[in-house]
């Protein structure tokens, strides 16, 4: 008998009932910790479950347990959710069950991947020819595309990370901003160069590294030196100015690294290239998929000018191994080897979405925004602190009365969560704490945003 077909036509019944709750169910999660744990916990049975239970058990039981990411009211941690078409091509490749790790294993996902690859250049303005690996999500972006410029830049001062280590290594001096996200330090971490070590470059009150600070601190570093940039500040959204910074960067021989998770995403419109300028000019990139090309997770991607050395700082071989000369081989683009093919829904999206597609999304979240940023603003007692030039809202409230400010934006965020209509998250900004709005999905609409504007208020106490 076929095992695959009943299985997969009871999960498809969960995957409809869920996706067409997503814009009616609260936001939130509705099941408590007990619960979950009474559904899924327990010791693991001798004899095993009937498989079809198995999978009405996870649909029925885990449902109440999820956070309505994929709806059109979540806008929290910049998460956006899967668009139709990524989200068939991704069980798509789950049920190809390729291995992208060599061309001989799969030549489909290799050309999907790569023809993905040189899309995604050409659509945010950077080298056509430029490497391009598909990784897991913005801090493997972020790692892979650090350790390549650990490789280049100490190969440059004639040492080989690779076969040496870092054991009397040159010092390799990083400099980033203010700003700095904190994947980049986690992966400075990992790459044996600590994120304690690092000059800081003064920001400006929206985030962005000022250039007239960076030759200051450039003229501090003697040897090999690395610059992170910043595209899309995590809170304000703000942009690094790219042309002044990886000028002066590279005037000193510098690596320049861009952290775009979603900032990047914004060189595809012509509404918000220009806040770009110059961005193609750096040696390494690092982009979310996940965010505004609203795929699957497990979709970031990292890209380094110069494909080489990419595959000098995380490629591999062995005698077993078969290798494809001048094709694409997934090992010498990503530090794994063994992975799924998740280039496969990256282009289903672009295929589908095409550039004015991609353009469209984006310009309608910064939209959105700033429509969040006019109901918000002109309630009185609440302050919108930052300028919106994606999509990134920050909201401070202050309390009926007099009071704390931060205790009150607290409050107001964790009444917003308990109501349900949508879902956002807080953070400090400035040392102050702030209500932090990401609109990111592609499916939120202006209805949206006036009923979680109006829900926002409402828990305030301003409607």
């Amino acid at each position: 008998m076929d095992p695959f077909t009943p299985l997969l036509d009871r999960a498809l019944l969960h995957t409809r009932s869920w996706i067409a709750s997503l814009g009616k169910r609260p936001v939130r999660p509705t099941a408590s910790l007990e619960a979950l744990t009474e559904a899924f916990g327990g010791e693991l049975s001798e004899t095993g479950q009937d498989p079809l239970e198995v999978v009405d058990l996870l649909g029925r039981a885990g449902e109440p347990g999820l956070m309505a990411t994929a709806g059109p009211r979540f806008f929290g941690f910049v998460i956006g959710g899967s668009q139709p078409v990524a989200l068939a091509a991704d069980w798509l490749t789950s049920a190809w069950d390729q291995n992208a790790g060599l061309y001989v294993v799969s030549p489909t996902v290799a050309v999907l991947e790569d023809t993905a690859g040189r899309w995604l250049n050409t659509l945010l303005g950077l080298p056509v020819e430029a490497g391009v690996g598909f990784v897991t999500g913005g801090q493997m972006a972020n790692f892979t595309g650090l350790a390549a410029a650990r490789y280049a830049l100490l190969a440059r001062a004639g040492w080989d990370v690779s076969e040496q280590g870092l054991f009397g290594a040159p010092e390799i001096h990083v400099v980033v901003g203010e700003e700095v996200h904190v994947t980049i330090l986690r992966g400075l971490r990992f790459l044996g160069m600590g994120q304690a070590r690092v000059k800081r470059v003064r920001a400006d009150g929206q985030g962005r590294m000022d250039p007239d600070a960076l030759p200051g601190v450039l003229a501090a570093c003697r040897g090999p030196t690395l610059v992170c940039v910043q595209a899309g500040n995590v809170n304000t959204g703000a942009i690094d100015p790219m042309e002044p910074l990886i000028s002066a960067a590279h005037a000193q021989g510098a690596w320049v690294h861009v952290d775009g998770a979603f900032g990047l995403w914004g060189a595809a419109s012509q509404r918000t290239r220009g806040l770009l300028r110059g961005v193609g000019e750096a040696d390494s990139w690092a982009l979310d998929a996940h965010k505004w090309l609203n795929v699957p997770y497990d979709s970031g991607v990292t890209i380094v000018r110069d494909p080489a050395t990419l595959a000098r700082a995380v490629g591999t071989s062995a005698s077993y191994l078969v290798r494809s000369t001048g094709l694409r081989d997934g090992v010498d683009f990503v530090p794994e080897f063994s992975r799924r093919g998740r280039g496969t829904p990256v282009y289903a999206a672009l295929r589908a979405m095409g550039r004015r597609g991609v353009e469209a999304v984006v310009d309608r979240c910064c939209a959105l925004a700033g429509r969040f940023a006019q109901q918000l603003g002109r309630a009185p007692g609440v302050h919108v602190l930052n300028e919106i030039v994606l999509n990134q809202v920050l909201v401070r409230f202050d309390p009926p009365g007099g009071g704390d400010a931060d205790a009150f934006t607290r409050e107001v965020i964790a009444r917003v969560q308990a109501d349900g209509t949508c879902w956002l998250g807080g953070s400090r900004w400035k040392d102050q704490d702030v209500m932090r709005i990401s609109v990111s999905g592609w499916n939120t609409t202006e209805d949206d945003v006036d009923r979680s504007a109006a829900a926002i208020l409402r828990c305030a106490g301003r409607a």
